[in-house]
């Protein structure tokens, strides 16, 4: 089993995807939806808000409209027009977000820290989370009938409600649930890079040794990306590769090596 993870920033292609997995039954898809969420959101007129905490990760500040804008743009759009676009393409795709079947559950932040000029602030009440449970019975049972899971945010709260929570972490957390072979992490970058504006200086690989230092070299997005490479080699996944979704066979690139391999 691989488990995919494709982002949701400008840039990023899914059709090369669709082509690659075409046939495969090994497969199991997470993905994001930052770019129409902020689309979608500025559109509604409630532009949308981030926070960066003190260790440098960014995060959407999702209250109550914001969870709406979420279900509205992951579990509706994104998922929807992707599943159909798999569909279209040969893959036998099912589209499910965190919420049915209690198939991603976590529990609420109690509160999040955020550098706001220089001062350490608190967020509190705000709708976000990480993944402690997934329901691997369910996409056995996906998986056993000739599916592919095609899984997004929001994941279900400890009181059946609705939350925020970082789609790369999510991804980490079903491939350890799974077992997974590896964990593909496809971006609009060719990986982790030692200068973000130079696509020539890729870091290609990161043994376990050397994620401390793979996480200082991060910038924005990628800190979340090394931090889900971190969780998913702890859940014992063997390899986890951050590698282009813009290239033609993208997956098949990823494991044969192309991109960052984190082992």
């Amino acid at each position: 089993m691989i488990v995919v993870k494709i982002g949701g920033a400008v840039g990023t292609q899914l059709d090369n995807l669709v082509s690659d997995i075409s046939g495969r039954k090994d497969v199991l898809i997470v993905h994001g939806g930052s770019d129409e969420m902020n689309k979608l959101s500025e559109q509604l007129g409630r532009p949308p808000r981030f926070v960066t905490s003190p260790s440098g990760h960014e995060s959407r500040v999702t209250d109550g409209p914001t969870l709406d804008l979420l279900r509205m743009t992951y579990s509706g759009l994104v998922n929807k027009r992707f599943v159909e676009m798999l569909r279209k393409g040969g893959v036998n795709a099912i589209g499910l977000s965190g919420i049915d079947g209690g198939l991603l559950q976590g529990k609420r932040k109690g509160s999040v820290r955020y550098l706001e000029e220089g001062r350490v602030k608190v967020l509190h009440d705000d709708n976000t989370g990480t993944v402690e449970r997934v329901n691997t019975d369910l996409l056995e049972l996906l998986l056993s009938g000739g599916y592919v899971p095609v899984l997004t945010i929001p994941i279900e709260a400890e009181d059946h409600g609705s939350l925020n929570a970082d789609a790369d972490r999510v991804a980490a957390a079903v491939a350890g649930a799974v077992k997974a072979e590896a964990l593909v992490l496809l971006t609009n970058k060719p990986g982790l890079l030692k200068d973000p504006e130079d696509p020539t200086s890729l870091v290609r690989k990161v043994p376990r040794s050397e994620l401390d230092a793979a996480m200082e070299l991060a910038r924005g997005r990628m800190k979340k990306k090394v931090l889900a490479a971190r969780e998913a080699l702890e859940q014992g996944v063997p390899k986890v590769v951050i590698s282009s979704a813009n290239s033609d066979r993208p997956l098949t690139r990823a494991m044969s090596g192309e991109g960052t391999v984190l082992c």
